[in-house]
């Protein structure tokens, strides 16, 4: 299998080794994530193309969160990421949102979102009794109209006989 050369250095046959990864063409550890895999089904058995599948998959899906969360902070103009920019990434990626619904990301703080009403031009927001005047009202929430402030009015109106949204 080995021979030797001048320089005293003996060389494989086949040439340098190759780690799984290196062979499989991935970055991420092969061996551990076949030793993870067989530890956690301890009764089956777990093939090499099952680990560099795995492998395969978790690097792609730390490529698109780093790629996204990279881009999040060049938004805010920072150049490292932090859990804030992953959190961002995640939650604006449909699909990644969908696999990652469940997760809390510690220190990623929580989506921004500021309500229509608070939106409103000062012009408009002066005069509540126009707007509570040009909103239909039904029977079942005038006697609530008397109750509810002139800014809350509106939402009350618009929800319909039956609904109670504030």
């Amino acid at each position: 299998m080995t021979s030797s050369t001048t320089t005293g250095r003996t060389v494989r046959k086949g040439g340098e080794r190759k780690s799984k990864s290196v062979r499989a063409g991935v970055l991420f550890s092969v061996p551990r994530f076949h030793r993870y895999i067989k530890k956690s089904t301890p009764k089956s058995r777990v093939t090499m193309a099952a680990a560099v599948y795995t492998a395969a998959v978790v690097e792609y899906l730390t490529a698109e969160v780093l790629e996204l969360s990279g881009n999040a902070a060049k938004d805010h103009k920072k150049q490292r990421i932090n859990a804030r920019h992953i959190f961002l990434a995640v939650s604006i990626d449909e699909e990644l949102k969908k696999l990652l619904h469940g997760v809390t990301i510690p220190q990623g703080g929580v989506l921004p979102h500021i309500n229509a009403f608070l939106l409103k031009s000062k012009s408009s927001s002066g005069d509540h009794s126009q707007a509570v005047q040009n909103t239909p009202v039904s029977r079942s929430n005038t006697a609530t109209l008397a109750r509810v402030p002139s800014a809350l009015a509106t939402k009350t109106s618009s929800t319909g006989a039956g609904g109670n949204k504030l």
